[in-house]
């Protein structure tokens, strides 16, 4: 098996382009799956589930739509599939925004649709803890402009 994964890495390495790279995994890998043991029903859902989304859907919802915890999920997807759930969803999106961004598309849009975000959303979530979408409908926000507007009108006194 060692050997095998020394000879895969150097073809990797020596393949020059993505397409030629993806074949070399591609021929290493399909003996493997034909030998292999089918996937749990679940974990298949999952991945479909994950390529639908183009990559965007959360653990936390993808496990319950399959009806597991996500600590299970995270267990059967990650023995069965060779990488955890997030890492799948990772490799999913990016994949989905390489191929728009070689296509033409502008980048600003291709990262907003990929879900690709900055400090400013992460900020978002620690204070509010919810996504800009959701803060962008947010009732609360009405009230909170007023409390906010009493503190700055006295400040500038």
């Amino acid at each position: 098996m060692a050997q095998h994964t020394s000879i895969t890495h150097q073809r990797l390495r020596a393949a020059g382009s993505w397409e030629d790279r993806f074949a070399v995994a591609e021929a290493a890998l399909a003996p493997r799956l034909e030998a292999g043991r089918s996937v749990d029903p679940e974990v298949a859902f999952a991945w479909r589930r994950m390529l639908a989304s183009e990559g965007r859907i959360r653990v936390e919802a993808l496990a319950k739509e399959v009806g597991w915890s996500r600590k299970c999920l995270w267990s059967r997807f990650g023995s069965q599939m060779g990488l955890t759930p997030k890492r799948a969803a990772q490799l999913i999106r990016f994949d989905h925004a390489a191929h728009r961004l070689a296509a033409g598309h502008s980048p600003a849009v291709v990262a907003i649709e990929a879900g690709y975000v900055d400090q400013s959303h992460r900020d978002v979530m620690t204070f509010a803890g919810v996504t800009p979408a959701a803060v962008a409908v947010a009732p609360f926000l009405a009230v909170d402009d007023l409390a906010w507007a009493a503190s700055k009108h006295a400040a500038n006194r």
